[in-house]
């Protein structure tokens, strides 16, 4: 996959630079162009057709979400990741319904800003990966549903980026796994693994059933929905 092109907009000059800087440090990134109004991003973005862009809501003339609109209504389905101090229900539920999966609020860490990049680096390179052919309907049901369990709560000591490794090596084996099993391919301890596997199973992405062997307690096999 090529490099993902990005662009920063943010009204703040400083807190641009700094963004602009962690993006490009990351593999399989390069910011392209920086924007510091809304008028300004749309033309940005119309000239360097970004596959991604790190948008600010409050901009001096435009909003961010006024920004996006106009970019859905023109049919761009750019990615975007809202890095912004706005945290009421009405922006948030606005930003969600113009697409926007990944809203960080400001101050942020960098750990948070690396797995959003990332969570948009896999999603990019799925969509890639499909363009060959249709999508069967595990597919479909593994792009729905982890997104699905990535934003159902976390039980405490959950992280996003391994339940994305979890639900991507159950999805990739095409066959019912153990925790145990899961647990040695991701190099992770096996009771961390079951509880990724269970949070899968209570958000509906994975499935359980038990298999018993010979003796002693039966063993839980764990596997995507079948279409």
């Amino acid at each position: 996959m090529n490099e993902i092109r990005a662009v920063i907009v943010d009204d703040d000059f400083a807190v641009a630079h700094v963004n602009r800087a962690f993006v490009d440090a990351q593999p399989g990134f390069t910011v392209v162009a920086e924007a510091h109004t809304g008028s300004e991003a749309l033309s940005v973005i119309e000239r360097h057709r970004p596959q991604l862009v790190l948008l600010d809501v409050y901009l001096p003339d435009l909003g961010g979400l006024d920004v996006l609109r106009r970019l859905r209504a023109a049919g761009d389905d750019v990615e975007v990741i809202a890095v912004t101090a706005a945290r009421d229900l009405e922006t948030v539920r606005r930003a969600r319904l113009l697409g926007v999966r990944h809203y960080l609020v400001k101050p942020f860490s960098g750990a948070s800003l690396a797995e959003r990049l990332d969570e948009v680096r896999r999603g990019i390179a799925a969509d890639e990966a499909a363009l060959d052919g249709a999508l069967d309907q595990r597919a479909v049901d593994h792009v729905f549903g982890t997104a699905a369990a990535r934003r159902a709560p976390l039980p405490k000591g959950l992280s996003p980026v391994s339940l994305d490794r979890v639900a991507e090596q159950l999805s990739a084996r095409g066959a019912d796994a153990s925790a145990a099993e899961i647990a040695e391919s991701l190099g992770m301890s096996r009771v961390s693994a079951r509880r990724y596997l269970e949070h899968l199973v209570a958000t509906g992405v994975a499935e359980v059933a038990p298999r018993y062997g010979s003796a002693g307690r039966p063993e839980h096999r764990y596997r995507t929905p079948r279409s």
